[in-house]
């Protein structure tokens, strides 16, 4: 990546959000993806992790860039995710404690997550503080947001409500956040299930292809090819001029 392009701001955000969403065009950590984001609370605890980890290790990365040979480069760089995954999972044992139960073997995992190494390697080890930061905050909350967005469909579908036991989050306050859609709902139990992950994924995929392809369609409308006043000469060869 250029200098100029990583120190582009704008870009690197609409990279991590959209056009490099880690969830939706790299198809990466999608097995807590489809495994916990069972409602939104579950969504929301793991995503935020996974934006903290993804941050710290890509400021750590960029800081010792310089400092470290190409032989030992991805080892220390596994290392320094690691320390953050533990950093991660200590600070959700000490104030979420019953939500870290919840994610369970997830929030260790989170150092196995394709996207957080991949930055580093591909980003944090080739760009100073500011941007590699950037770039982690940007890349965690493109992957915390989908998370959300499968948590919330599979929430309203499996259960009938939205922000149920925010408060294992947000502590006692959030309680009445529960917002209950469907009274004497049954209950739709694909959704809930891993298949119903799969399912409303693919479906986000979809919708993304779509508005990715309405876009440059739009693009391509006002791309108006010039208009050559004044007559033309006509050639038995070569080109009209």
């Amino acid at each position: 990546m250029s200098q100029n392009t990583s120190h582009n701001y704008p870009e690197i955000a609409k990279n991590g959000l959209w056009d490099n969403n880690p969830a939706l065009v790299q198809l990466l950590g999608l097995c807590p993806l489809l495994a916990v984001s069972g409602s939104v609370v579950n969504a929301l605890g793991l995503g935020l992790a996974t934006m903290l980890v993804l941050t710290g290790s890509n400021i750590a990365v960029s800081l010792i860039r310089n400092h470290v040979s190409e032989a030992v480069r991805l080892p220390v760089f596994v290392m320094i995710i690691a320390t953050f995954t533990t950093c991660t999972e200590l600070l959700m044992k000490a104030f979420t404690f019953e939500l870290y139960l919840i994610l369970g073997i997830f929030i260790p995992l989170i150092v196995t997550n394709c996207a957080i190494l991949g930055r580093a390697d591909a980003f944090a080890s080739k760009n100073p503080i500011l941007p590699s930061a950037f770039d982690g905050l940007m890349m965690g909350t493109g992957f915390a947001l989908v998370l959300v967005a499968v948590g919330a469909v599979r929430e309203i579908l499996g259960s009938g409500t939205l922000f149920d036991n925010m408060q294992l989050l947000f502590g006692p306050a959030a309680e009445s956040w529960k917002i209950t859609l469907f009274a004497d709902y049954k209950g739709f139990l694909v959704a809930i299930l891993p298949p119903g992950a799969f399912i409303v994924v693919g479906f986000l995929i979809a919708l993304k292809n779509i508005i990715d392809q309405k876009i440059e369609e739009a693009e391509k409308a006002k791309r108006v090819e010039p208009v050559i006043k004044g007559s033309k000469r006509v050639r038995t060869t070569g080109t009209i001029t």
